[in-house]
């Protein structure tokens, strides 16, 4: 049976949401192991949050059930960006498979197990994205195909009207036509709110790309995946995400998204719509 490697990275989290994350992620891991498609586990959490909030850290983790696996906290290195914490960890995996997932994600009991069988079950895929669905239930479109700078502002800035009028080219690029309820092969682009990995690949691509502080690591990894593997869409594979949308994060937010879709474009190439 494969073992299993997972980083969470966190600032400031939400307590009551990072719980939620914990509890479902060990409930996910003792499903798996039931099922035989796991065996060993470790956590690491990377806290990219000043020193005062590492007591709710530690608070968070101390209902963690010690047969989910060991776990790590790295903290105290500043605010080094999501990338380059999840790095940290992947520098520490000795696994055969590495989930990344936010500290806002909650994940079905079954989840890892249908993740880790569709690794099982197809050699080919490199990495697994999950059907998320929000808070009001709804499918979140997350994985997509490859974006033009018309549609990222035509989906995170651009009023409802414009939304509504040019519906067309959102769907298509967060695949509306094919993400449902089967799997799918060669996904473009996936959303690092959850990833499942083999480690072994990760390593080799040198995790995410430290130059992204914050947004599209997840879209440049999942380009570089595709060279070498394939991303597949598991819809068995549910999570409940409670994040996402900088525009709604203030300024700064925004002004990172900004940066990132720029460094995203030089890398990949530009397109306009």
């Amino acid at each position: 049976m494969p073992s299993l490697s997972a980083s969470i990275v966190t600032y400031r989290p939400e307590p009551h949401h990072f719980g939620r994350a914990l509890a479902s992620l060990a409930a996910a891991i003792a499903e798996a192991r039931r099922a035989g498609e796991l065996g060993e586990a470790r956590l690491v959490v990377i806290d990219n949050g000043p020193a005062e909030r590492h007591v709710q850290i530690a608070a968070a983790l101390a209902s963690w059930p010690a047969e989910a696996g060991p776990v790590e906290v790295v903290a105290g290195h500043g605010n080094v960006g999501y990338g380059r914490a999840n790095n940290l960890a992947l520098a520490r995996a000795r696994s055969d498979l590495h989930l990344i997932m936010n500290p806002d994600v909650e994940l079905e009991t079954g989840t890892l197990r249908e993740a880790l069988r569709a690794m099982r079950e197809h050699p080919e895929v490199g990495l697994v994205a999950p059907a998320a669905y929000g808070d009001d239930g709804e499918l979140q479109y997350l994985c997509k195909r490859y974006p033009s700078l018309w549609v990222l502002f035509l989906r995170s800035f651009a009023p409802e009207i414009l939304r509504r009028r040019y519906a067309r080219a959102i769907h298509d690029y967060e695949m509306r036509d094919v993400i449902a309820d089967r799997f799918v092969a060669n996904v473009p682009l996936a959303s690092g709110c959850f990833m499942l990995a083999r480690t072994e690949l990760l390593a080799r691509l040198g995790g995410f790309d430290p130059r992204f502080f914050m947004y599209f690591e997840d879209y440049d990894l999942s380009l570089r995946v595709g060279h070498e593997s394939q991303v597949a869409y598991v819809p068995q594979a549910r999570i409940l995400h409670h994040g996402g949308d900088a525009s709604r994060k203030g300024l700064r937010h925004v002004a990172w998204f900004a940066r990132s879709a720029w460094r995203f474009f030089a890398r990949h190439g530009w397109r306009l719509s």
